[in-house]
């Protein structure tokens, strides 16, 4: 029997969930229920993540590497994929995974009203609870874009677009709008 490394990503966000080992039996059971499963090496047999869970994966699709020595499975998690709880095995979300989480634990922390995210101490806590400060900085922050565009002057551009994916991502949120929804949209165009 042949293992193969087989790499679980979020198809949506690109974060590393989670490394298995596929067979062909493995292979065949993914493409008739469209759920990834794998062989586990400590039990010696056949697993589908997420059967006792639920917290399985749904696969996207999944591409060879260049040596045809690993596979890489695009997924749409239901849930966590680490066995702690975790969202992956790895802890190590991409930049607009982790900013999103970031916004995330501030708008927790000023609905529970403690904390350090306050929105006296926390900026992105002070934009979500007001709406027309918020939907002021993300037009100041695109217009300064605009304009450091126009100028081409790339540091500032660099600055500027990052200061309004900050502010989308955080007008988003208030809209109740998660980043996945976001990168779902910017999916569903790419194809």
């Amino acid at each position: 029997m042949t293992l193969t490394p087989l790499i679980a990503q979020h198809a949506l966000t690109g974060e590393v969930l989670m490394l298995g080992y596929a067979t062909s039996e493995s292979l065949a059971r993914t493409r008739e229920t469209g759920l990834l499963s794998f062989h586990s090496r400590s039990r010696d047999a056949l697993w589908t993540k997420g059967e006792t869970s639920g917290n399985v994966l749904r696969v996207v699709s999944i591409h060879g590497d260049c040596d045809d020595d690993a596979l890489l499975a695009r997924v749409l998690p239901a849930g966590p994929t680490c066995h702690t709880g975790a969202r992956s095995c790895f802890g190590a979300p991409p930049t607009l995974a982790a900013l999103a989480d970031t916004i995330e634990d501030r708008a927790a922390a000023a609905e529970a009203a403690h904390g350090s995210a306050s929105p006296e101490t926390s900026y992105t806590a002070r934009l979500l609870a007001d709406r027309n400060l918020r939907l002021k900085k993300l037009g100041e922050e695109a217009a300064e874009l605009a304009v450091a565009c126009a100028d081409e002057d790339r540091p500032r551009v660099k600055e500027e677009a990052a200061d309004v994916v900050y502010h989308v991502l955080v007008a988003a949120r208030a809209a109740g709008v998660p980043l996945a929804d976001v990168l779902e949209a910017l999916e569903a165009r790419a194809r």
